[in-house]
């Protein structure tokens, strides 16, 4: 089973959020592994602009599976924040009303 680990050599503004976004069509799984949301990565999908702090950029991918880790330090405002914004705009399913 092959994987592609993007790690940053310094402390920030890398572009390893459009990096991850970029090969997301080679993934079954994107894993957001550490870190907290004092940072962010902003990809654009379709002339869709979106600035993720917490939620892998895999989440607007139908087919992928996302996955934030252990190692992750979540803002609980932040990601509610994410999931809201995502849920609005068709991204997320809410299967709250099943």
């Amino acid at each position: 089973m092959a994987s592609i680990v993007i790690v940053g050599a310094q402390w920030g503004d890398e572009g390893k959020g459009k990096i991850v976004d970029l090969l997301t069509q080679y993934a079954d799984v994107v894993v957001r592994f550490q870190g907290g949301d004092n940072a962010g990565h902003t990809v654009y999908l379709n002339k869709d602009k979106f600035v993720f702090h917490l939620i892998p950029s895999g989440i607007l991918y139908g087919d992928k599976k996302c996955i934030i880790g252990s190692g992750v330090v979540i803002d609980p405002g932040t990601l509610i924040e994410e999931i809201t914004g995502l849920k609005k705009r068709g991204y997320v399913k809410d299967d709250s009303n099943s």
